[in-house]
């Protein structure tokens, strides 16, 4: 049977507006990402799309966001947290390694996750979240690192195909189907002007 799962980015923070690497550091959501977080509601309103059950992250980020696309009752999942960059966490952006490096880098050299340990995570969490009775239509709240390893994981499968960042409050539209998610669209619904 056919399910569908919308993973969905936080809105904009106030580390991400002062570029800083969030990651299980947390910081409230600014006037902009609340913003942002109501376009959302308003898309799928606009698309008529129902959820049947919801989850996000324990982030604060999160399940504010979360809070302004639905007033469905959730739960918060610590498998649905952004990949933890140890040290970096709250650091200028700048910091961050050439991607070339960041597979492995923050669990070497800042005590924080590898790549993989977000993918298997967040894998392990949505496997365990679709598989339940009645999940038919799932609305998922994460982070841009943490939806993005998922959209690696899945990237064999994908109909649709990552060609920019996943901007705050991006949703990521999958179809799942005994145990498979096959991403069907990305809406980056709040690209900023000019990208």
């Amino acid at each position: 049977m056919k399910k569908k799962l919308y993973l969905m980015r936080h809105g904009e923070t106030w580390f991400n507006e002062r570029k800083k690497i969030q990651g299980w550091t947390d910081s409230p959501l600014t006037e902009n990402g609340i913003g942002q977080a109501r376009k959302a509601r308003d898309w799928f309103e606009e698309q008529d799309i129902h959820f049947t059950d919801a989850y996000c992250s324990t982030s604060e980020r999160a399940s504010d966001t979360l809070e302004i696309v639905t007033d469905l009752p959730y739960t918060r999942l610590k498998g649905l947290k952004e990949m933890n960059f140890g040290k970096f966490d709250g650091e200028d952006e700048f910091l961050n390694p050439p991607v070339d490096e960041y597979e492995t880098f923050f669990a070497k050299y800042g005590g924080g996750e590898t790549r993989r340990d977000v993918r298997r995570r967040m894998k392990e969490t949505l496997d365990e979240i679709m598989a339940k009775e009645g999940h038919e239509c799932v609305l998922a709240v994460s982070h841009g690192a943490a939806c993005a390893n998922f959209y690696r994981e899945w990237e064999h499968a994908a109909k649709a195909k990552k060609t920019e960042r996943f901007y705050n409050c991006c949703i990521l539209e999958y179809t799942v189907e005994d145990g498979t998610f096959i991403l069907e669209a990305i809406h980056n619904i709040n690209r900023p002007e000019g990208k």
